[in-house]
């Protein structure tokens, strides 16, 4: 049985769509936790009513290689893939691709979140429609912390000391997997996501500033990466240079992890009836950088966008439009706990209901520190693989983080003439 608040508007969308010829349309979706399924779930329930058929294509989970195969598809006009799914990151990079959805969006932009609206703007056309938000978080295990007297951690050294306090305890108690820390370590997007939270919580900037400017070679920043590679071995398993979000998750999810950085979609999860944690488990932001830190939060984010090759664009919009409502948020945001870029749902008794924390991370989205991704355009994705290589590089004792990040800062220097042409 479909859920009430879909029964409306899915009859009107029949009503539109009972006299058009079926079509046969596909998109692209994400797999990470409980997304190809949700993905799976609206999609067949728009064909349905529109009589129409959608294949959805499942892509990979590195959001990295996801791109490189967008950018081969997209550069050769394939038609193959009508509706892409994309990261908040990219659609400077993409935007030629894509054709724009603000006349299919209408009024519905005034309700959404206005930094993820921006994101999704190049040069006046809205290149995708925002579908769910993201902001780094810090997962941790509530009954541990209470076994053993202690209270969360406000500082990314509180962290450590905590997580290694309680790790070695339950150690000695026969709890020989556990560890104090999981995060995402391969050297690809993720790794960038994590290493600019450190490096902002330190004070030490966004690796490019707005002005165009590399700041990435500084004091604050070598003391962020400095810290972080000292976790590895600790506190945090040296396979971590190979975890992605699934791999921290399925570390913490099985009981072997106090703390674990992640986005909000784990929450859901950790929540599952058949979760080793379920009911175990807090949200709360990332730790400071120090007592003179501040928190700090990738901002992250998926959107739909329509490829200009298309042989559907209309229809193709339709079912964006549909997919990204307010109602198949708040489905989404209940069943996955992917945060809605529709505020009114922030208030909604139900998704509050479903994620408690959801009220306390408005503010952290709203704060989110966003990726360079606007400032250096085309050129983000070098920027980004130079510096998550560069970092990783630190994390594995192949260099120190002084000389790592004035290399980095060389090597960017050069790719924008001084931080002039971006």
């Amino acid at each position: 049985m479909k859920p009430l608040h879909l029964v409306g508007p899915m009859l009107a969308l029949a009503a539109m769509m009972g006299t058009a010829q079926a079509a046969r349309l596909a998109i692209s979706c994400g797999a990470v936790g409980q997304e190809l399924t949700l993905c799976r779930q609206a999609v067949g329930q728009w064909a349905a009513a529109s009589g129409n058929e959608v294949e959805v294509v499942s892509t990979p989970n590195s959001s990295t290689e996801r791109l490189a195969l967008y950018q081969q598809l997209l550069a050769a006009g394939a038609p193959d893939i009508d509706v892409f799914q994309i990261d908040v990151i990219w659609p400077g990079m993409l935007a030629s691709h894509f054709i724009d959805l603000r006349p299919y969006a209408g009024e519905r932009l005034d309700g959404q979140l206005p930094a993820v609206v921006a994101s999704n703007t190049v040069g006046g056309k809205l290149v995708a429609m925002p579908w769910f938000t993201n902001a780094g978080v810090l997962y941790y295990r509530s009954d541990l912390l209470d076994k053993y007297g202690k209270q969360l951690p406000e500082t990314w050294a509180q962290l450590a000391a905590t997580g290694r306090r309680i790790q070695d305890a339950e150690r000695a108690a026969g709890s020989n997997k556990m560890w104090g820390y999981v995060w995402q370590g391969r050297a690809y997007e993720g790794l960038t996501c994590d290493a600019l939270e450190w490096v902002a919580s330190h004070g030490g900037g966004t690796i490019v500033e707005a002005d165009g400017k590399v700041s990435i070679d500084n004091p604050r920043a070598v003391k962020a990466l400095a810290q972080a590679a000292s976790w590895v071995g600790s506190i945090t398993p040296e396979g971590v240079l190979n975890y992605a979000e699934e791999e921290s998750r399925g570390v913490f999810q099985s009981g072997n992890a106090v703390f674990m950085r992640n986005w909000p979609y784990a929450w859901a999860l950790a929540q599952a009836a058949d979760s080793p944690v379920r009911g175990k488990v807090g949200v709360a932001p990332l730790p400071k950088g120090g007592a003179q830190g501040s928190h700090a939060a990738t901002l992250g984010g998926w959107s739909l966008a329509v490829s200009r090759y298309s042989r559907h664009p209309k229809l193709s919009a339709d079912l964006v439009m549909y997919l990204t409502s307010p109602a198949q948020q708040k489905q989404r945001a209940i069943q996955g706990a992917y945060n809605p870029t529709v505020v009114a749902l922030y208030r909604d008794p139900e998704v509050l209901a479903a994620n408690p924390f959801f009220g306390k991370l408005y503010q952290t989205l709203v704060d989110a520190t966003a990726r360079p991704s606007a400032v250096t355009g085309q050129r983000y994705n070098r920027v980004s693989n130079a510096f998550s290589n560069a970092v990783w590089a630190v994390l594995a004792g192949k260099s120190d983080a002084a000389s790592s990040l004035s290399s980095l800062a060389r090597q960017l220097n050069r790719l924008s003439r001084g931080g002039r042409r971006w």
